[in-house]
């Protein structure tokens, strides 16, 4: 029997990663359901959204009318019932391994559609350890898309030791053929590729700030000037999230005990004083309306 085209699609999390692959499925043509905690949450969804959008009317990647198509295409909800003849569903809440276990387990008691797929966003959680939690852990994958999503073009697509090979090939037709996306396989190891390369440069460049070699304006500009990095490394943290940052050193300490994966402790204090990036409006620059970025 022939599984259907993926045309029924929810996002779970409106943050910085859930906004943007809301749009990326929107902008594809999809119906969109997204599951937020609250009303607060999803007025601040819809600021991130609104906000994405705008700038790419502004660039000329849109028409205004492209615009409300997109935005009639996404619905919010607080229900998690609401999701159930999705099928295929994007989890990206924040990095935290209790959360989206307990989640996951939930969701897949929701699904209807025995070949439904439950895909996270998960940076560097093993995928196998959320996967058997699940009723379905044959169709769960990773889909590590990169912030922003709508603008960078690389997805990462993991799938356990227990993922189908179905699923897999599924997952990387939606993605290829129906977003527009690249993508590469990755092991289902803490960090994968990208962030097992990435996260040990911007980890040391933290220490760098930390013992006082340099300050961030220098070691970014040094990134950026002479090594041609589109974003400096403390920059590049700042959008991220520092917690984040944290969550994602942190599982990849515990899987490899390599001491470039240790989060410095500047990062973890800065993280436990509220300083988390961009988001907050201050980390290693400030973001508020009087400040330097």
């Amino acid at each position: 029997m022939t599984v259907p085209e993926i045309e029924r699609v929810a996002v779970i999390g409106c943050g910085t990663m859930g906004s943007g692959v809301a749009e990326v499925l929107a902008r594809a043509g999809l119906e969109v359901h997204v599951l937020v905690s609250s009303a607060p949450s999803e007025r601040a969804g819809r600021g991130r959204l609104g906000k994405s959008l705008d700038r790419a009317v502004r660039k000329n990647k849109l028409t205004e009318s492209d615009r409300a198509a997109i935005v009639d295409r996404i619905r919010f909800t607080t229900e998690l019932g609401a999701l159930e003849d999705r099928q295929l569903v994007v989890e990206a809440i924040g990095e935290d391994d209790a959360a989206k276990t307990a989640l996951l387990r939930d969701l897949s008691k929701v699904l209807r559609d025995p070949d439904a797929i439950v895909a996270t966003t998960t940076s560097a959680i093993p995928i196998v350890r959320l996967a058997r939690v699940t009723d379905r852990p044959g169709q769960v994958v990773g889909m590590h898309f990169f912030n922003p999503a709508p603008v960078l073009p690389l997805v990462e697509l993991i799938g356990s030791v227990l993922t189908t090979d179905e699923t897999m090939a599924r997952a990387d037709h939606f993605v290829t053929d129906v977003l527009g996306k690249q993508v590469i396989e990755s092991p289902d190891r803490a960090g994968f590729v990208v962030n097992a390369l990435l996260f040990p440069y911007l980890l040391s460049a933290i220490r760098m700030v930390g013992d006082g070699t340099a300050t961030p304006e220098v070691i970014d500009r040094a990134m950026v000037k002479g090594c041609a990095h589109p974003m400096g490394p403390l920059a590049l943290a700042d959008l991220i999230g520092l917690d984040t940052t944290v969550a994602i050193a942190d599982a990849m300490y515990e899987e490899f005990k390599q001491p470039l994966y240790a989060p410095p402790p500047l990062l973890s204090r800065m993280v436990e004083g509220g300083l988390l990036g961009k988001k907050s409006g201050r980390g290693f620059y400030d973001y508020s309306e009087n400040g330097s970025r």
